[in-house]
């Protein structure tokens, strides 16, 4: 857990509207150019801000419960814990970044087990995870988690024998999963272990319908045009029943951006790429490029899923300038160290910046031992426009708002800024 505690004396910066994001990389690539071309992050917090409203205008009947383990930095729980979400905390590790925090709005929802102490006993309550038939193709990912339907009778009566609380119904539907459908069968099913519980003399009062919310409006709009009219029928308003969810990757993917230096390349044929990208000839070279961050670093979820990010090319170059295949690869010269298989570049030098968006989502977490890789810095910023909005959201959090600070347009961010944190 080394480095979260320096975390919590981050800095945000106010940007005026002759200030944006852009600007804030543009002066962070030539500051780390001078020192050192180290890999960071810009987390611009007016995202989470808007994401919060844009759940509350479409959803507001479910309460968001925020999954730390996506992205458990003190700047990102703290502006939640203002704007009134609740923490779904699956591991000791997700507790120790809660609490570290020193949170005034303390909200809590353990995703399996709750243990709370009443007269000094240990009673557990738990919510019956079922499984959703969230089909999203042959792939290895495509695991269930849950149990059936059919099984929740037995386990029901095992829990009523072990004198465990069952309180509620836990579901996950996939953000692969393309048909909101899948919705339908599970809160049917849902219903029916709630129903299958009060036999037992289970008294259920939460609902969880879990994460999988991608971070689009249209998406979001669409799952509530399937749920809400199954919500008002099967746990209606009024009913006694706490209907919340887990989104993580909904509040921070688009959040923030990573910029990494390339510290070598190397020419290969353009054969050696099978796929990915329209070749661009047979006589034109392929660019292996490696960065000074991989899946030992910010891209460790590339382990287990695809990139849902495309790199640009920081430098300005001509629009007519060629394009290469190309393939980049983090710093550690391992095999499944590869970030991007294949895609058309300009032909880059080591040196150069490349930008992900979209890298808010399982990356800023401890590094692996592995090589000894530092976690990037971390440059906090915010508009006045979404602060205005944050404003009107009701945020009234005097330990958050301490952190920030006012950058005029046209000035040069130094280090000694304190527009940091990192471990």
């Amino acid at each position: 857990m080394k480095g979260f505690l320096d975390d919590a004396n981050y800095s945000v910066g106010l940007l005026d509207e002759g200030t944006n994001l852009g600007n804030v990389i543009d002066n962070y690539v030539y500051e780390h150019t001078l020192t050192g071309k180290n890999a960071f992050f810009v987390g611009d917090l007016g995202k989470i801000v808007k994401k919060h409203s844009q759940w509350q205008n479409i959803v507001a009947q479910i309460k968001p419960f925020y999954t730390v383990k996506c992205n458990s930095t003190p700047a990102v729980l703290e502006i939640l814990a203002a704007l009134g979400t609740g923490f779904a905390c699956s591991s000791k590790v997700s507790i120790f970044h809660y609490f570290v925090t020193e949170m005034q709005h303390f909200r809590t929802h353990f995703n399996l087990v709750r243990k709370i102490a009443r007269r000094g006993a240990w009673v557990a309550q738990v919510l019956l995870h079922i499984a959703t038939e969230d089909n999203i193709g042959g792939e290895e990912g495509n695991m269930k988690f849950g149990t059936t339907l059919k099984n929740c009778r037995h386990l029901l009566e095992c829990a009523k024998e072990l004198d465990v609380q069952i309180i509620g119904v836990k579901f996950h539907v996939s953000s692969a999963c393309k048909e909101s459908q899948v919705y339908v069968h599970a809160l049917s099913d849902a219903r029916c272990v709630f129903d299958m519980a009060g036999e037992f003399g289970f008294t259920m009062n939460m609902l969880d319908i879990g994460g999988g919310f991608t971070g689009t409006e249209f998406q979001l709009e669409e799952v509530n045009h399937v749920i809400s009219p199954l919500l008002d029928v099967y746990f209606p308003e009024g009913s006694g029943i706490k209907i919340i969810s887990e989104p993580g990757s909904y509040y921070v993917s688009s959040a923030f951006t990573l910029a990494v230096n390339i510290i070598a390349k190397k020419v290969v044929e353009n054969d050696k790429f099978s796929s990915g990208v329209e070749k661009t000839g047979s006589d034109e070279p392929a660019f292996m490029y490696y960065m000074n961050d991989g899946v030992y670093g910010s891209f460790a979820s590339k382990l287990s899923e695809d990139l849902n990010t495309i790199p640009e090319v920081h430098k300005k170059y001509k629009e007519d300038e060629p394009l290469f295949t190309s393939s980049l690869w983090g710093p550690s010269c391992d095999e499944l160290d590869q970030i991007v298989e294949s895609c058309l570049l300009p032909e880059l030098n080591v040196g150069d910046w490349l930008i992900f968006d979209n890298m808010g989502a399982d990356s800023l977490h401890e590094p692996s031992a592995f090589n000894d890789f530092q976690r990037p810095a971390i440059y906090y910023m915010m508009s006045f426009s979404d602060w205005y909005e944050m404003q009107d959201a009701g945020i009234t959090s005097d330990t958050m708002m301490k952190n920030f600070f006012f950058v005029p347009s046209c000035i040069q961010l130094s280090q000694e800024d304190g527009f940091s944190s990192e471990a």
